[in-house]
């Protein structure tokens, strides 16, 4: 588990296009102290196996740059809560896959989105999410799963905390298993955080339900779509609904103060990554005093 940090933790997602080892460079030309990437290819079930040497470059660049946290990301066809016998069965093993890759590979976290119950009754769905994290967390891997709050769309389970708060109970996985807040999501899920006293709101929530120690991860993204639209759609720092404001608001609330923080901003053009981090690095800068 990593600690809060007077020195905020902060990275992007990157590609391994290239190798895995191109992946640490990328992100240290950006100046991160973090990364998160997919350790295969995120819209597929095929996953190519992990080269041995690609490893050890890989585990020595991130050792010899300081980055951590080290973050997977499992792929986007997940869905932990599928009413598809066979897709339920293909989500379950490519957690457990990544699970075990991100071992292999030194990382800290894999973060996961939590699945959609469409087709089926909400409390069927959150059943299944639960069966299936805790087939997942019998393997014994070593690293933390992040389960990643949702914008509660078409049937979306996790999009509240009390709901990722009874997944929690019922895995019972203890700090094997925790929250990545994400920010888009968590606005257009209808938490507001654009104002001091809505932002303790949040804070007050989260730790009522699933506490602080649970969550390991920011994912820092501006929202394009309205609060409560449960449309997910993220937009550059500052350039959506959520505002500049919103996230020094979220930043200097000591709940969230000293959390890792990781970037999934649009990819448009080559500078935009290096445009966001600095906009945060500048919230951070006059939240901290440095960043």
């Amino acid at each position: 588990m990593i600690r809060r940090s007077q020195l905020v933790r902060l990275g992007v997602h990157v590609s391994i296009s290239g190798g895995l080892e191109k992946a640490v460079i990328r992100a240290k030309e950006l100046g991160c102290t973090a990364l998160q990437i997919f350790s295969r290819n995120p819209r597929g079930w095929q996953a190519a196996p992990l080269n041995g040497e690609g490893i050890i470059n890989f585990g020595y660049l991130i050792a010899e740059e300081d980055i951590e946290p080290v973050i997977i990301h499992t792929p986007y066809l997940l869905n932990l809560a599928s009413a598809d016998e066979q897709i339920y069965k293909k989500s379950i093993e490519a957690l457990i896959l990544d699970l075990h890759r991100a071992r292999l590979l030194g990382a800290n976290y894999v973060v996961t989105h939590i699945g959609s119950s469409k087709g089926q009754g909400g409390e069927i769905g959150l059943g299944r999410v639960i069966q299936a994290l805790k087939i997942a967390l019998d393997q014994k891997s070593a690293v933390r799963l992040l389960l990643e709050n949702g914008a509660g769309g078409g049937g979306e389970i996790g999009s509240s905390f009390e709901q990722i708060k009874i997944i929690m109970e019922e895995v019972k996985a203890g700090p094997r298993l925790g929250v990545c807040f994400d920010s888009c999501h968590a606005f257009v899920a209808g938490y507001d955080f654009r104002n001091k006293e809505k932002t303790k709101e949040l804070a007050k929530e989260i730790e009522r339900t699933v506490g602080s120690e649970s969550i390991g991860l920011l994912h820092i993204n501006d929202a394009a779509a309205d609060l409560g639209s449960h449309l997910d759609r993220h937009e550059h720092i500052g350039k959506g609904k959520i505002g500049i404001g919103g996230f020094h608001n979220l930043l200097a609330h000591p709940f969230f103060r000293g959390i890792p923080i990781i970037l999934e901003t649009p990819k448009r053009n080559p500078q935009d990554d290096g445009r966001n981090l600095k906009k945060i690095r500048q919230i951070l800068v006059s939240i901290y005093g440095k960043a």
